[in-house]
């Protein structure tokens, strides 16, 4: 451990958020350096990443759903895990390679927040990837402990702290209190489902097919969970499914949100049900504490309206919530020992 110490000073260590959209790196002392979609683009029926490996996160983005036939870009991991290991390893790669490559002299310590409902056999993978990605040590925290520490809630106290935290694959709903996950829901639904809503709603409607990116542009700019002031209408292109040619629609907000029911249904249940297998104390903390949002889901407008009205709470959407379970790996690695004693279930003994 002395040893660990000391390389420790000579190493770029890093907190990572591995999402199944975006993978977030954050670096002590020097906040979030890298915000890149968790994309990868590869010869077509191999695993050999183009451009001598550097065709990963914006630079493979830019190819979803626009690639020739000899070539694919893919996301290595669905619903918060990994789906394909030995990309998920070449992304790392290419992450940790461009982030310690800035300064250290030693392999680095990587934190890496996982779904609180992953297996163990899926943990092991995230472990195997990191290690054969670069890294000297890798230490797994909950993805809802690692919002909350980024959040700034108050969860090493006797106190209820709740944190709702929607990703792109996946929704942890967690209380927490001195420490530890004390009730939590971990469902495999997040942005990627309302986006998948919107594809089918317009396919099934309209007969027009559209790709992910356009499905999420919607979703940010007419989307909603909740009735707005003032309904919008958007115009979105795409293809017609009979005649195969190009077409245009306009389409409504309220539409929309119909559309986007399923998944906000689900996301609500996962919470009601984490809120009914709390203590009576804690869910009694939570009358003043309330409920904190996270993630990119999150932003979804009318959100935190429809989860207040269906738990009878306060919700609050933290600070830059983008970032924040990046933030609290960071703040996890600042503070290793410290949390490594009091939090010993989220290191899984890797070492």
């Amino acid at each position: 451990m002395l040893l660990d110490s000391i390389l420790g000073m000579f190493s770029m260590d890093m907190g990572i958020d591995l999402g199944t959209c975006t993978t977030l790196v954050c670096v002590r002392d020097k906040g979030i350096v890298l915000n890149e979609p968790s994309v990868v683009a590869v010869r077509k029926g191999t695993n050999i990443v183009l451009n001598d490996g550097e065709a990963v996160g914006l630079v493979a983005r830019e190819m979803l759903g626009k690639t020739p036939g000899s070539i694919s870009a893919i996301r290595p991991l669905k619903d918060g895990v990994i789906s394909d290991f030995e990309v998920t390893e070449a992304m790392l790669s290419y992450f940790i390679r461009k982030v310690h490559g800035r300064g250290g002299l030693v392999r680095p310590r990587v934190v890496i927040a996982v779904p609180s409902g992953i297996t163990a056999v899926e943990r092991r993978a995230v472990v195997d990837s990191a290690e054969r990605a670069g890294a000297r040590k890798v230490f797994l925290v909950d993805e809802p402990m690692a919002a909350g520490i980024g959040a700034g809630l108050p969860i090493t106290e006797p106190t209820a702290s709740m944190i709702i935290d929607i990703g792109g694959g996946t929704t942890e709903v967690a209380i927490m209190s001195l420490a530890d996950i004390a009730t939590a829901e971990s469902i495999r639904i997040g942005g990627d489902d309302m986006d998948e809503a919107i594809i089918n709603h317009l396919k099934k409607t309209y007969n027009l097919l559209i790709g992910e990116p356009r499905a999420e542009k919607v979703k940010i700019q007419v989307g909603s969970a909740a009735p707005l002031g003032e309904e919008m209408t958007m115009e979105i292109a795409g293809r017609d499914t009979i005649s195969g040619l190009p077409r245009k629609i306009v389409i409504t907000s309220e539409e929309i949100r119909e559309a986007l029911k399923d998944p906000i249904t689900a996301i609500i249940d996962a919470v009601t049900t984490t809120l009914e297998k709390a203590e009576p104390e804690l869910a009694a903390d939570l009358i003043e504490n309330g409920i904190h949002i996270c993630g990119g889901g999150s932003l979804l407008r009318g959100l935190d309206t429809v989860l207040g009205n269906s738990t009878g709470l306060r919700v609050h959407t933290v600070e830059d919530p983008l970032s924040c379970v990046a933030r609290g790996t960071s703040v996890y690695l600042e503070n290793l020992e410290i949390w490594k004693d009091t939090m010993d279930h989220s290191e899984r003994g890797w070492e």
